[in-house]
């Protein structure tokens, strides 16, 4: 199996041993707090995960920047995003050196982590744009990774920290929500050898499906792990229960039994495009997986990124960084023709008639309306189960 990012077994930041997190429950009570934002609890659970691995913590301002700039820490280590711990006023924590981070994501408030605290540093205004400009490659506010990555604060709390729990997963999505270790371990009970993970916040249409297919193919892969983000999207991306719900039942009647594991992951969606197409490779690694697809427009938004910007990334990536293989993928579609889903760009005989194309608006008009989806778009089971969900919504 593929070695972890950076180390040889993975090291989750998540507390065990129940003892030992009791015992830190309890001294957090009398520790300094802070609520912090739904990113940083979203970086922490992924911390606690060990789909961060190896880092020990937050970043301070030199790892931040170097990250952002070139996907190097100042010591060289490789890694595309800052992983950050922003907030708006540390006057509650300041020369304190060991803080309580509450999770802003879960009613009262609790501990999710406690943290060492080795640095607060102020951003400057610049330092902000840079970082922006850096991880988007847009300083636009109405890109929603953008406005998020703005609007929580400008100053960094760094230092290791110790997981306490996992926010709000774990409770709404147990059949779903997996650590990378727990990944790990499952991929080495099937023995699964050459592994290819498929990213996603939205429901599996055909296209995905023949996606993901063409890349077990294509690589002799033993399995797939089909991996959801469970986090804070953008407004009008559907929610995650209704993803997963339509997500097993495609996976249950239209793939081959014992090749596929369903699972998802604690994190908000960053918007990021290519940089977090990479940062997506990296925890993939992490869990195990020899292979990450990526395809058109990967963890894009708008028109902010090229089709196949987060591809290109890759090309100057080489093994000394990561260990993990992109199978990069053209945009497929049905194609009329040959009655089947394919690349595109595999096919130079069609006509833009031959493609059964639908654009996501026309999508969420027809369920909302109640209107059954073609059938070479999405699985009917699927589509039914998307329709209940949008003519609910619509009934609100």
């Amino acid at each position: 199996m593929i070695k972890p990012h950076g180390s040889d077994t993975l090291n989750p930041l998540y507390v065990e041993d129940d003892a030992k997190r009791a015992a830190l429950i309890k001294e957090a009570e009398g520790l300094p707090s802070i609520v912090i934002s739904s990113a940083a609890a979203g970086n922490a659970v992924m911390l606690g995960s060990g789909y961060f691995n190896p880092l020990t913590g937050f970043m301070n301002k030199a790892d931040a920047m170097a990250v952002a700039k070139d996907m190097h820490m100042a010591n060289g280590f490789f890694w595309p995003t800052p992983v950050l711990n922003m907030v708006e006023d540390a006057s509650a924590v300041k020369d304190a050196k060991r803080i309580a981070l509450l999770d802003p994501n879960v009613e009262g408030n609790p501990v999710i982590a406690i943290q060492d605290v080795e640095a607060i540093e102020e951003y400057t205004d610049d330092e902000m744009s840079t970082m922006t400009e850096s991880i988007f490659r847009t300083l636009d506010m109405e890109h929603p990774g953008v406005n998020a990555f703005n609007t929580v604060g400008k100053i960094g709390i760094s230092g290791p920290i110790q997981v306490l729990n996992y926010s709000y997963f774990d409770k709404e999505f147990p059949e779903t929500f997996r650590t990378a270790v727990q990944i790990r371990d499952e991929i080495g009970k099937l023995g699964w050898e050459t592994v290819v993970a498929f990213q996603t916040r939205n429901p599996m249409h055909r296209a995905h499906e023949g996606l993901t297919k063409m890349a077990m193919e294509a690589v002799n892969a033993d399995g797939a792990v089909i991996h959801m983000l469970l986090g804070k999207l953008k407004k009008g991306d559907i929610p995650a229960d209704v993803r997963d719900a339509a997500i097993r039942k495609m996976v249950e009647l239209y793939f081959k039994p014992n090749t596929c594991l369903i699972t998802g992951y604690g994190f908000d969606m960053l918007y990021a495009g290519p940089k977090e197409a990479v940062l997506h490779a990296v925890f993939r690694q992490n869990m195990g997986c020899t292979h990450l697809i990526v395809g058109r427009d990967h963890a894009g938004v708008g028109d902010y990124y090229g089709g196949f910007d987060a591809q290109t990334i890759f090309d100057d990536i080489t093994k000394d960084d990561l260990l993990i293989d992109i199978y990069r993928g053209d945009h497929t579609a049905y194609s009329k023709k040959l009655g089947k889903v394919v690349m595109m760009g595999s096919v130079k005989d069609h006509t833009k008639d031959d493609w059964v194309f639908l654009s996501g608006t026309k999508v969420r008009e027809m369920l909302a309306a109640g209107q059954d989806l073609p059938p070479e778009f999405a699985r009917p089971e699927v589509a039914k189960i998307l329709m209940e969900y949008y003519q609910s919504e619509a009934a609100k």
